[in-house]
Order: C-alpha cells, then structure tokens, then sequence
C-alpha cells in the first residue's frame, strides 16, 4: 500500500507527488481524468511574478518557487524525457501612461532589493522589443524572472517521471497512508456544500493556440492577455476570466474577442492561424491564494487546493512545503495561505 494518497492529477497534485517521491515515499495518485485533465491542462502557462512592491509572505513563496522550476523542470525532462515546455525568457509589458511609467521606475528600483539580484525589473524603449506592440509612452517593463511552460505538456512530463519511479496514476481505488486532496473545483464545492460555506468558486477561462513561431522571445502581457510564444513553435493567447457561465468547457465570443484583440495589439499576429480553441474551470479560494494544510472536513488528511492563475508558478514550492508538512510534521506554510484563511469571517 502507498505511503500517500493523492486525489488529483493536476499540478499540485503531481507535484506534491514529485516532492514525497523524492524522500523515499510510495505515492498512489488517483484523477478519473487522469494527469492535467482538468484546468491543468490548458494552453497558455504563464508562470509571471507579482510587482515587487508591498511585499508579503504570498509574493515571497512566488520568488522561491519561480526561482525553484528551472531546476524542479529539468529534473522531470531528464527523468521522463519529455519536453515540459519551460523556458525562462522574460515578459514584456507596455506602459499605458505617465503613472505606470512612475511607477515602473519606482519598482525597477525595489526589484533590485526585493528580488535580491536573481532578477531584474526594467524599463525599456522600442529598441529591445523584437517585434511590434503598441505602448502610448513608447516604454515598457522587461522583467527576467517571468517564465513559461506548456501546461498540458508539463503534466504529462511529470506524470511520466513519477512513474519512471514507479508511482501509481490510476482512476480510481483505494485511499492509503496520508490523504491529500488536490482536487480542484470539485474539491471547493464539495467542501462549501458539507460546511455549508461558500470557501471557494470556479472561475472559467478560455485560451487559444495560434500556429505563430517566435519561441525565442519574452512573453507579452498587453490589454490583459498573456502573450506566450511555446517552445513548439505555437503560440498561445488568453485568457478570460469569467465568474458567470453556463457550459463549463465551451469557447465562445468572449474568446473571439480575445484572439481578435491579440491580433490588434500585437500585429505580427495577424495572419497567423487558431489552431486549438480551450476552455476550463480554474479553482479560486474565497481568500485568493492557494489554500494549503491540514483538510477542514476530513480529519488527519490535508489540502492543496485553489490554484487559480498561479498553480504552475507555485507549484514547485507547493510540493516542498506539503512534503515538509505531511512526511516531517514541519509546517513551513504561509498564513495567507492556510485553509482558514478561505474561511468567511464570522
């Protein structure tokens, strides 16, 4: 019987998988969908750091462990010898006008600090751009801690390394040794239906994958788009944020209009293709931040729920600090981050 139990194959789950596997743990993870095959296995895979200003524990566990996934993402390619996808090359971010560009240079200093030299914050002109993308200042922030994945192909990489070590990824049997939960939307749902709590909702987004190459440059956010330029020669775009929806995984207008915005802000995307349409359910804790620990419901068992947009950027640091907590009663999480922090006041 396995040392731990994981339900859910998305990316905390294969993650905190990785990091028990990795102490010497015999890990069973169980997902009817199997690895990715809920709101981790989208298409854009942005993994973007918060500005470096105001700085509290929740921007800090980010630097630790986007600072993490190089390494924690070569690991799983030599393992499983698939690609994930990962690549460090920076993001460009056009500044709209005379205060973003204050403020710009304001955390271009704080960064030097907050970041303690692993990165930098930049304001640039036209000149380091490598292709169009509208700026009313004619400036933009370059930052070099911003990096990228495919999200499918990164859960597939890692599924793949975990059984290399022989962990089980089965859809379904039965719960041994330490029980986590790493599942999702259903995982909040169920939870505010037996607490009789609202501590969590879906949030659906939409993406695109465009047969554009330009895998050698920095992602682009612009208009509230993630630009990602894959390593496969794609290149995705999106997505939406939508708290109001009616089919789950359907695309719709609201994705039109995404594609067709991308293509007005950046035209050198113009004639490029769609080659993949996406929807999905990402899970967003009432609190807004990843909800770690032991589980509110089922007694003795833990969660790693509510990764929103930033799952694959924690996700690294996410495995460490349950590793930590489940195997060696260490608990290095977070405040912010503790399931009671979703709980409404009150």
């Amino acid at each position: 019987m396995p040392d731990i139990t994981i339900l859910g194959a998305g990316i905390f789950g294969l993650s905190i998988a990785w990091a028990c596997q990795s102490r010497g743990a015999s890990v069973r993870i169980i997902d009817p969908l199997g690895p990715g095959g809920g709101a981790s296995g989208g298409l854009v895979g942005a993994l973007a750091p918060h500005v470096p200003e105001n700085w509290n524990e929740k921007k800090a566990f980010q630097l630790e462990s986007l600072l993490m996934a190089g390494p924690f993402w070569a690991e799983v390619e030599t393992v499983s010898g698939l690609s994930s996808g990962y690549a460090r090359r920076g993001r460009i971010q056009p500044l709209l006008d005379a205060r973003s560009l204050e403020l710009a240079h304001a955390r271009q200093h704080s960064a030097k600090d907050l970041w303690a030299g692993h990165a930098e914050w930049q304001v640039v002109g036209e000149e380091k751009i490598p292709f169009a993308v509208a700026s009313p200042t004619g400036f933009y922030v370059l930052d070099t801690l911003s990096a990228c994945l495919h999200p499918r192909k990164a859960c597939y990489a890692l599924a793949k390394a975990l059984q290399k070590k022989s962990a089980e990824i089965v859809p379904d049997g039965p719960q041994a040794g330490i029980v986590v939960h790493a599942t999702g939307v259903a995982g909040l749902e169920e939870m505010s239906r037996q607490m009789g709590l609202t501590i969590g909702n879906a949030v659906k987004g939409q993406a695109a994958l465009l047969d554009f190459e330009a895998s050698k440059s920095p992602q682009i956010f612009v208009d509230g788009m993630h630009v990602i330029f894959h390593e496969d020669g794609t290149t995705a775009i999106g997505s939406t944020s939508e708290r109001l929806f009616t089919e789950p995984t359907a695309t719709d207008a609201l994705l039109e209009d995404v594609i067709r915005r991308a293509k007005e802000k950046l035209p050198v995307l113009a004639g490029a293709n769609v080659i993949e349409r996406w929807a999905g359910l990402r899970p967003r804790a009432l609190s807004r931040a990843p909800m770690l620990g032991a589980h509110p419901v089922y007694s003795g068992q833990f969660i790693a729920n509510g990764g929103f947009k930033i799952g694959f950027g924690m996700a690294p640091k996410v495995g460490q600090v349950m590793a930590n907590l489940m195997l060696e009663s260490v608990d290095s999480i977070p405040v912010d981050f503790r399931p009671e922090a979703s709980l409404p006041k009150g």
